[in-house]
């Protein structure tokens, strides 16, 4: 990836990253033009003295925006005059006009200093002669035999710190946590992989199929990926190139957030090891995340729509589930329509019932055997189980919904990459977020597991914890010596016979 020398960091103008851009998917036709709406004679006969851009204002999409629909705005003019008319149409233009960017007085950049000492030093990578010499590979850092942590991690897994640590570790899966929150309207995700760190749920066993990802995997905590929390926009070009660097070693890379603004250079780290438009996404949020048409080119609430308009990933195996709430509205909808891409709304859910929606996606997923990656914004999950969000919205998944679905997701594809993102535990006095996130986390990992040990057959759930298999067993174990044996004594101290 070539980065070049600027003195500025452009917002609304151009990127610091050269990146070329590739359709986001088949053009679709051409809509037919919008027909225009019918003039009411009582309206007809107040606006004869508005001048011809006043009249092609007022019966423009745009005038009906500011009251929220064309037959609010009628509503709005009825009762006025035509001088009131006239000025209100005034007021809407001159508002119009005024929202849009203006060269004279406004800033089409930040300006950074580039003249300050330490510029680059919050993404230095800390170089090894500063360290005692050691043998690359990845570090414990628990203290107990028993594996009790010393020092938290995620899933109380051993560290790694450079990519030669996970290349000499054969190292499967490398948790890294990004704290990015500058991209979000609502502030705290910063402290998402602290809070996963410090609540169990992401290590052991997995009971649904006696698999323990942590057994089976070679899993550890890559640290945090340096932030500047004063720019998302120069954050995310490194968050890009710390994610590309797990990804070239073979290593999964498995992202704590941060807000959502992650989802964009996560994808676009992993296009630049993998190929443009190599895999797919599937995006677990109650929002599509595609918004556009907006100042920043990059907040929590549009990564979908740059990373499918920059060419990372192909809006056609791009998957939504879990949308919800007030936002898109139907233009968001046709927009996922006209560029192929698939969507699994919680209105589907009550229409068709869980079961039902979850065959699809998993079947979608599976189509073209192309690679995937999973983004888990919590807030898909009902506030009842993840009330630590930013922008929670009711009538969620649950759990139980949850994680079967991202188990079985990487169980049955070959991953590239999972992210978990939005968390944010400065909203939440228990600790039932940040435990939920942890065992959204553990699901993937199991999946993954599964993959490795063969386990790939749809749905697959252990016969051990599913089927008690009584009285066949209980009789098999007393006639083999397996029963447990009454002692009266027990817990007492007396030895039997005593």
């Amino acid at each position: 990836m070539r980065i070049w020398l600027i003195a500025t960091v452009v917002l609304s103008v151009s990127s610091v990253v050269t990146i070329p851009v590739a359709p986001a998917a088949e053009p679709a036709k051409a809509a037919a033009p919008a027909k225009a709406p019918e003039i009411p004679a009582w309206l007809e006969a107040k606006i004869g003295g508005l001048t011809k851009e006043q009249r092609e204002f007022l019966l423009s999409e745009e005038a009906d925006g500011f009251a929220g629909s064309h037959q609010k705005l009628l509503q709005r003019l009825e009762t006025k005059s035509p001088e009131e008319i006239a000025a209100y149409v005034d007021g809407m233009m001159s508002v119009a006009k005024a929202q849009k960017f203006n060269p004279a007085t406004d800033m089409a950049a930040i300006p950074l200093n580039t003249e300050a000492s330490e510029f680059n030093l919050w993404k230095l990578r800390r170089p090894e002669s500063f360290s005692p010499r050691r043998e690359p590979g990845p570090i414990s850092l628990n203290y107990y035999a028993s594996g009790r942590p010393a020092i938290r991690t995620f899933a109380n897994a051993p560290v790694a710190i450079y990519p030669e640590d996970l290349v000499a570790g054969k190292v499967d899966v490398a948790i890294v946590g990004a704290p990015l929150d500058m991209g979000s309207y609502y502030r705290g995700q910063r402290f998402g992989p602290m809070a996963m760190r410090n609540e169990y749920g992401a290590g052991g066993i997995d009971m649904n199929t006696m698999v323990n990802p942590s057994k089976e995997l070679n899993i550890v905590d890559y640290g945090d990926i340096a932030i500047d929390n004063m720019s998302t926009e120069r954050t995310v070009h490194h968050v890009r190139e710390r994610v590309a660097e797990i990804a070239r070693t073979g290593a999964l890379p498995f992202i704590v957030g941060g807000d959502h603004s992650l989802e964009y250079p996560n994808i676009a780290g992993l296009a630049d090891v993998h190929g443009k438009g190599s895999f797919g996404v599937v995006h677990f949020d109650s929002h599509f995340d595609a918004g556009k048409d907006q100042p920043h080119f990059i907040t929590h609430g549009a990564p979908v729509y740059r990373a499918v308009k920059e060419g990372h990933v192909q809006a056609k195996n791009f998957i939504q589930v879990g949308l919800r709430g007030p936002w898109p509205g139907s233009d968001g909808f046709e927009w996922m329509r006209n560029n192929g891409m698939r969507y699994h709304t919680m209105a589907e859910v009550e229409k068709r019932g869980w079961d039902a929606v979850m065959k699809r996606a998993l079947a979608e997923a599976r189509e073209g055997g192309r690679k995937i990656y999973i983004s888990f914004d919590v807030d898909v999950l009902d506030p009842a189980f993840v009330p630590g969000t930013g922008t929670p919205v009711p009538g969620g998944l649950t759990m139980r919904e949850a994680m079967p679905m991202v188990r079985r997701l990487c169980a049955e594809n070959d991953l590239v990459g999972f992210e978990i993102v939005e968390l944010d535990p400065l909203l939440d006095n228990t600790y039932r977020s940040a435990l939920n996130a942890n065992y959204i986390l553990h699901a993937c990992m199991t999946g993954v597991a599964m993959r490795r040990k063969g386990i790939t057959d749809p749905g697959f759930l252990s016969e051990l914890t599913t089927e008690h298999m009584q009285p066949g067993a209980g009789i098999a174990g007393e006639k083999d010596g397996k029963t447990e044996k009454v002692d009266p004594g027990y817990a007492t101290g007396r030895k039997p016979g005593n």
